[in-house]
């Protein structure tokens, strides 16, 4: 159960109860600054995050092992698309729970993630598998 959706608005309204209680219609406008301020900080930090994420293409990510390192259960969508500034690729089909979404790298590795409600829950690491290239030694010989 998500309680954010629920907390963060009784502690609104809490404060706007308080802040009447305390220092009257004045406290009030001050409370009402403070939250609309708050909002207007979370509001600019996802339109930052979201133009970044629009010069880059959809579901590209520059290594696939950083982003796998740098991932942890409960991490919200917006958060990984700040670290990857690319959208994640939709996987699952649009409206369903979980959500799922992949960023791959330029060497075909990626990471697909799974969001219920906008966190992410599990993910996993897919790497290509590795041709057998013939190793060429490339080692300076002593000087004669």
């Amino acid at each position: 159960m998500q309680f954010q959706k629920i907390l963060v608005p009784l502690a609104s309204a809490a404060l706007l109860v308080a802040a009447h209680h305390f220092y009257g219609w004045a406290g009030v406008a001050v409370a009402a600054g403070a939250l609309v301020m708050w909002l207007l900080l979370h509001f600019t930090r996802m339109m930052q995050i979201l133009k970044r994420a629009a010069n880059r293409p959809i579901g590209f990510v520059d290594s696939a092992v950083m982003l796998n390192a740098k991932l942890r259960p409960g991490v919200t969508l917006l958060h990984v698309v700040a670290m990857t500034r690319s959208l994640g690729e939709l996987v699952s089909p649009k409206d369903t729970q979980p959500e799922v979404f992949r960023w791959t790298d330029g060497t075909e590795s990626r990471v697909t993630g799974e969001f219920w409600g906008g966190k992410l829950k599990k993910w996993d690491l897919v790497r290509p598998p590795q041709t057998d290239k013939p190793q060429t030694d490339t080692a300076i010989s002593p000087a004669p």
